[in-house]
């Protein structure tokens, strides 16, 4: 467990919500919501279409999570606090995390979501939810599918 969280802590977890209301970070995290991709080939054809609104919106939405998890990996936020405020990082990630290690490498890009594959992979706990997340997600897909 991480050491309590402060004032300052509790303010940089408000601005962050505040920033997840903008207006094109409202449509970008709505693409996101929809975006179920089945294999690295998705992820490669939405990197491929630079001149789409749906490459902008992942990259604001990835860009942002890998920030917020910057900051509590490199000690400037609380981790516990962080974690009990980053559901939706987890139900991001959880979509793209099979395909992460190779789009890497077919992009080039070692970095692509190092900071928040970083934070899930730093404990057990995290870990385990992202395990949650992906059953939850594989469960909405059929009741989807379903319909």
């Amino acid at each position: 467990m991480s050491e309590l969280a402060n004032h300052n802590d509790a303010e940089l977890i408000l601005k962050l919500y505040d920033l997840r209301r903008e207006a094109v970070m409202r449509e970008a995290r709505k693409f996101v919501a929809e975006f179920w991709p089945k294999s690295v080939d998705d992820l490669m054809a939405l990197a491929m279409n630079p001149g789409g609104n749906e490459l902008a919106y992942f990259r604001q939405v990835a860009g942002y999570w890998e920030t917020a998890a910057s900051l509590v990996n490199r000690g400037a936020l609380n981790r516990d606090l962080a974690l009990d405020n980053f559901g939706e990082m987890f139900f991001m990630y959880a979509k793209v995390e099979p395909f992460v290690g190779a789009f890497r490498e077919k992009m080039g890009i070692p970095q692509f979501l190092q900071q928040v594959s970083q934070l899930i992979d730093g404990s057990e706990e995290t870990r385990e939810r992202l395990e949650a997340m992906k059953k939850m997600q594989a469960e909405m897909q059929k009741r989807m599918a379903a319909r």
